[in-house]
């Protein structure tokens, strides 16, 4: 006696294979909860997002979906009594749901490690592109994920990809060529990522654009510095890229500043210096640590010329540093009876002896 075409043994196979799917949909759920649950208990602190508990809470719901998908196919490839011409149908179908698998397992991960990078990782930097990077890397990535899901389905199917890839190779290289300076920028922001040439808070000099001051954002494509007189000043990455940067900030924010000053012609030379780096010492400001030198560099016009160098703990205080010293110099030399000169020209002007008689005629006359 058959129901529909199958004889009662054959019913009871199908039962069989339906309980065994039932099975591992609901035992493969709570396996694969414990399962992964005694893996994170391994960590130190599971109340803490780590790489590992990042990629085993995105590798858990693809696990528990490639479970059933296993336990259908076995199901139904031990129902030896189907229809042959059903055979190359069902082999498309699990074509589909294994790749729909593997998908969703790209899908998971590449959202959860770049939401944990986001969250976690990029807070801990110092610098703020990667709050901007993140996203854009999402979204590419999973643009491709889709892409090339794509092209594997429909080559699977037999249908000529070779177009569609062709398509979006021009269609690339139109949409590069448009946004050429656009993706200059982006590639620059990538490079300053991870060449790093300065930081947020940083003190930089752009020379090629005669351009300094604090570093307050690194974009994606382009990055903001506060001048001194509080004006924003935005450039382009790929500027920065291009040109010489000075950072007064890195390795450390310690800088050394000098300044060069003249004393009389006949000055004692080791009391000048002395009377000077004993007068930077005592400014509020320079650092004690760190040498001070008065160096004897030449003989200028009016005045022998020295360089006073010291040593203060951030470039921000050179404008004020240069006030203080100053004073202190000037008022030290000044007490130890050290002159400073100003610059001046001598003028000799020779004539002869008949010109000085005439001259002298002329001055006798108006007087």
């Amino acid at each position: 006696m058959s129901f529909l075409g199958y004889q009662p043994e054959e019913w009871m196979d199908i039962g069989f294979s339906l309980l065994l799917v039932l099975f591992v949909v609901v035992v493969g759920r709570w396996l694969v909860n414990f399962v992964f649950l005694r893996l994170l208990k391994r960590q130190l602190d599971p109340e803490e997002l780590t790489f590992r508990s990042v990629l085993l809470d995105g590798l858990r719901v693809p696990l528990y979906l490639l479970f059933i998908v296993i336990a259908l196919d076995v199901a139904i490839g031990r129902l030896d009594f189907l229809p042959q011409e059903w055979g190359d149908t069902l082999e498309d179908l699990f074509f589909v749901l294994y790749l729909g698998v593997g998908f969703t397992a790209l899908w998971r991960l590449t959202t959860r490690l770049t939401d944990w990078y986001a969250n976690v990782v990029a807070p801990q930097t110092e610098i703020e592109l990667d709050d901007q990077l993140m996203p854009f890397i999402r979204r590419i990535t999973m643009i491709i994920l889709i892409l090339i899901g794509l092209i594997i389905l429909l080559g699977h199917f037999d249908v000529d990809v070779s177009a569609l890839i062709t398509t979006l190779g021009v269609g690339s290289l139109a949409i590069a060529l448009a946004a050429q300076a656009a993706l200059s920028d982006t590639i620059s922001g990538f490079i300053i990522m991870v060449d790093r040439p300065f930081r947020i808070g940083d003190r930089i000099e752009i020379q090629d654009l005669d351009t300094w001051g604090d570093v307050v954002d690194i974009g994606l494509r382009s990055s903001r510095i506060r001048t001194r007189d509080n004006r924003m000043v935005i450039v382009p990455n790929s500027v920065i890229g291009k040109s010489l940067i000075v950072n007064y900030t890195y390795p450390t924010t310690q800088y050394r500043i000098e300044v060069n000053i003249g004393v009389a012609y006949g000055s004692d030379i080791e009391l000048a210096r002395e009377t000077m780096v004993r007068a930077v010492r005592g400014v509020e400001g320079v650092l004690p640590d760190r040498k001070v030198e008065a160096l004897f560099l030449e003989f200028g016009p009016s005045a022998l010329i020295f360089r006073l160098r010291w040593w203060i703990e951030s470039y921000v205080d050179t404008r004020r540093m240069f006030d203080r010293v100053n004073t202190a110099v000037y008022s030290a030399l000044e007490g130890a009876g050290i002159e400073v000169p100003n610059q001046q020209i001598d003028v000799h002007h020779k004539i002869d002896a008949e010109d000085t008689a005439q001259l002298l005629k002329q001055v006798q006359a108006v007087s």
